[in-house]
């Protein structure tokens, strides 16, 4: 949250020199507050995983966040059961009519498919394009991320030698994006995909900054100016024992699968993995939902633009 100091208070240009967020007197008192109103359009498979895992992080801040969930009515939902997706989601026509503080759009399992073969591409274009006028910041998510800078901006994706599979080392390459303050030099990501965007193509565009990456995982985030549109290549919500689960399905199936890097003790898979992205996956989000959505949103929703 920010600190509220007196208007001419001599700390106030060194603060903001240190990317401290403060807030004047004069701002204060004409602050109102109310709850953010966060849309998440849930692509993945394992519905209820992916709900737990955000909302854990997205509720970890002082503020008050009311969540929605989307889905695609032009695609069938095969993992989770009908009367869980009747109770809790709803679709695009429900909610168009809406705005929104902030908008999360999550990985799917279709990253080795053209995105116009996948069957609700169209649907989600008209989503991506009405996030534009209707929802503060847009967070996009791996296969989302992707998904995203393909729509917005052409640049495509590229198949990988062998899936990109395990917790890797990244740096900050923009050291002053608030999305990212309070981050240590180095940090840990969780990756899982077979295809990757070249940054060549993302410093190709001039609206968009890459902000982190990672020299074997690649670009991890991208964004554009007030972060409108935030896209981050790497899954730092997953859980302890995603990957440990998503590896034991291949191994067990016998399909040829890596174990997963960085990740186990020793490379030994009958010992528990351990987590070393917990704290960077908070800060993430609380960094996102304060600077980029609380702190920019109007008070009167109606007038997101």
């Amino acid at each position: 949250m920010p600190i509220k100091i007196p208007n001419l208070l001599p700390a106030t240009e060194q603060l903001l020199k240190e990317n401290i967020f403060v807030m004047t007197e004069t701002r204060a008192i004409t602050q109102d507050i109310r709850p953010l109103h966060i849309l998440m359009l849930n692509l993945m498979p394992k519905k209820i995983e992916t709900e737990t895992q955000i909302a854990r992080l997205i509720g970890n801040t002082p503020l008050q966040v009311e969540l929605e969930l989307l889905q695609t009515a032009t695609h069938k939902a095969s993992h989770t059961s009908e009367e869980h997706m009747l109770a809790f989601y709803k679709t695009f026509d429900e909610i168009k009519h809406k705005k929104y503080d902030g908008m999360i759009i999550t990985g799917a399992p279709v990253e080795q498919m053209p995105f116009e073969s996948v069957d609700y591409w169209p649907e989600l274009c008209e989503i991506m394009e009405w996030s534009k006028t209707n929802v503060t910041s847009t967070l996009h998510i791996c296969w989302g991320a992707q998904a995203g800078l393909y729509y917005h901006y052409g640049i495509p994706k590229y198949p990988l030698e062998k899936k990109l599979f395990g917790v890797y080392e990244h740096k900050l390459d923009y050291n002053r994006s608030m999305l990212f303050r309070g981050y240590d030099d180095v940090f840990n990501v969780p990756h899982s995909r077979h295809t990757t965007t070249k940054r060549e193509d993302i410093e190709a565009v001039p609206e968009l900054r890459i902000i982190t990456s990672s020299a074997e995982a690649g670009v991890f985030c991208a964004m554009t100016a007030r972060g409108k549109q935030i896209y981050v290549m790497g899954h730092s919500e997953y859980d302890a024992d995603t990957l440990k689960n998503e590896y034991m399905r291949d191994k067990n199936a016998g399909l040829p699968i890596d174990i997963p890097v960085n990740y186990f003790p020793d490379n030994d898979d009958t010992r528990d993995p351990v987590v070393t992205w917990r704290s960077c996956a908070n800060l993430f989000y609380s960094n996102w939902l304060n600077y980029y959505v609380y702190q920019t949103t109007p008070y009167d929703i109606g007038k997101i633009q």
